[in-house]
């Protein structure tokens, strides 16, 4: 019996330590949420990953964002960079947000050869619904000069149309 346990003893270590190949994740999620820019009147996606552990160069990480609005998934392709440890991806421009309602986002981390060494997969839910952006950019320019579309004579309107879904 003392024999069998100092044999399996042993196996049973080696058995565990070979469970997890490549070691712990590269990537960790450290934020998420929409940003709504009121000025410009649009929103995205944002979120954010920290570099855990040493990536190979030329590694890339891939994102796909549900689109609120409806249809194919709206993607992101981010080049990783080794010596920095925050990686932002802020998707392309979004309309039709709706508060409380999540959605999903689904991120591959792909090394050089084109492997995929990681995923990950989250949701975003906004406290806010896109209806709180102006239909039209408030500001034009890089010097943000009031939209003359919005701003008639220079004179700020009585009322601000507000963004509205022509998706569902």
């Amino acid at each position: 019996m003392k024999k069998a346990l100092l044999i399996a003893l042993p196996l049973a270590l080696l058995l565990t330590a070979c469970q997890r190949e490549t070691g712990p994740d590269p990537l960790k999620l450290t934020g998420k949420m929409f940003v709504f820019n009121y000025r410009l009147a649009y929103a995205t996606y944002m979120v954010t990953l920290e570099q855990t552990e040493p990536l190979p160069e030329g590694s890339i990480v891939k994102a796909e964002f549900e689109n609120p609005a409806g249809g194919a998934p709206l993607t992101l392709e981010r080049k990783i960079f080794p010596n920095l440890t925050r990686v932002v991806l802020e998707s392309p421009d979004i309309t039709c947000v709706k508060k409380n309602q999540p959605y999903k986002v689904a991120i591959s981390l792909l090394g050089p050869d084109g492997n995929t060494l990681q995923t990950l997969e989250t949701q975003v839910t906004s406290n806010l619904d896109q209806s709180i952006l102006p239909e039209k950019a408030l500001v034009v320019g890089p010097a943000y000069d009031k939209n003359p579309a919005v701003f008639k004579d220079g004179k700020a309107p009585a009322h601000f149309e507000t963004a509205k879904c022509a998706a569902g």
